[in-house]
């Protein structure tokens, strides 16, 4: 309860603590008894020289969430949880500040596995694995950089324990000289009632999986012009996801390149003559303290194979697609009769102002 207009000092001992006898002068902001950020509209509060007892008329003392779970770290006044498998987020203490209990938060899907192609020669070539869809918000009590894509849901916590669901990442197909096919859409990642889902497979060449695959960001489509799989599936606002690219015409002479999977940004590269796509952008915020990318889509498999995005995605190969990151939900990379790379594994990130 905030200190009252008239105030005597057992009102200022009561909101801050202490014990008898008490000064005044044992109230500064910042020492061991008021914190240097307590709100008080008659003040502010002096952290040293002249205090008098009207310099608290309102002042209260602010409290903070308190919350265990995850891998636990600090950015300044800001504590940060990151699961990069399932757990629970258990909040023991709520702050008796409204705006504190909103919590900034990056949600990132597993990405979706690489393509890989078969037939007479092994001229085709599979997509790359779409990114895994991404959500994040920032909250109004914090400021660090955020991504195109911030402006999910508000979420505003109580004293309970949220379920978390991390997405693992989707397996790229086999391949063989034989058999090409569609990789696997990655898992989707949860929390707060908030979901991205997992990034589509990458196309292969065997009828009817030469489409890649729809997701949070699409696969990327095998080479002879087969089209890339839809991103932000199902809707989200903003989008979680972009689609995949398309796959070039190509010729038995020459090879044909295939398309590659989209990321949280941007769509992926198709594929051109003999070259697979690059790609789609992912998203990049400092949530965690330093700039990282996540949500990155795979290169599509070519002669000249395609890179895969920073934000996790692996690179395309024409032997053996690269997988994608963990932790970034990144796409794996497309490939020929060797297989494409798996998709990266998925991450969920809270944090909040703790003091």
């Amino acid at each position: 309860m905030p200190v009252p207009s008239n105030p005597k000092l057992s009102d200022i001992q009561a909101e801050f603590g202490g014990s008898n006898p008490i000064s005044l002068t044992e109230y500064y902001a910042g020492g061991p008894l008021v914190p240097a950020s307590s709100p008080a509209p008659n003040g502010p509060i002096p952290s040293s020289g002249q205090i008098t007892m009207g310099d608290f008329r309102g002042a209260e003392n602010i409290t903070f969430i308190s919350a265990s779970g995850g891998s636990v770290s600090t950015s300044g006044d800001f504590k940060i949880h990151t699961f990069t498998g399932p757990g629970t987020f258990s909040v023991s203490a709520a702050s008796n500040s409204g705006p504190l209990n909103e919590v900034s938060y990056t949600i990132c899907a597993g990405g979706g596995g690489g393509g890989s192609a078969a037939g007479p020669g092994n001229w085709e070539n599979g997509g790359g694995g779409g990114a895994g869809g991404y959500r994040e918000r920032r909250a109004g009590n914090d400021s660090f950089s955020v991504s195109p894509r911030n402006g999910a849901t508000p979420i505003t916590v109580s004293a309970t324990s949220y379920p978390i669901s991390i997405g693992g990442g989707g397996g790229g197909h086999a391949g063989s000289p034989s058999n090409g096919g569609r990789g696997s859409q990655g898992g989707t990642s949860s929390v707060f009632g908030q979901s991205g889902s997992g990034g589509g497979g990458g196309g292969g060449n065997n009828p009817p999986e030469n489409p890649g695959g729809s997701g949070g960001s699409g696969g990327g489509g095998s080479g002879m012009s087969f089209p890339g799989g839809s991103g932000n599936s199902p809707p989200r606002n903003p989008p979680q996801g972009s689609s995949g690219g398309s796959g070039s015409t190509g010729n038995p002479r020459t090879g044909s390149g295939a398309g590659a999977g989209g990321g949280a940004t941007g769509g992926g590269g198709g594929g051109s003559g003999v070259s697979g796509g690059s790609g789609g952008g992912g998203a990049t915020n400092s949530i965690t303290g330093g700039s990282v990318a996540r949500s990155g889509g795979g290169g599509g498999g070519g002669n000249n194979p395609g890179g895969g995005n920073p934000g996790g995605g692996g690179s395309g190969q024409v032997s053996g697609g690269s997988n994608g990151t963990g932790g970034k939900g990144g796409g794996g990379g497309g490939a020929n009769v060797s297989g494409g790379g798996n998709g990266g594994s998925g991450v969920v990130i809270i944090r909040y102002k703790y003091q």
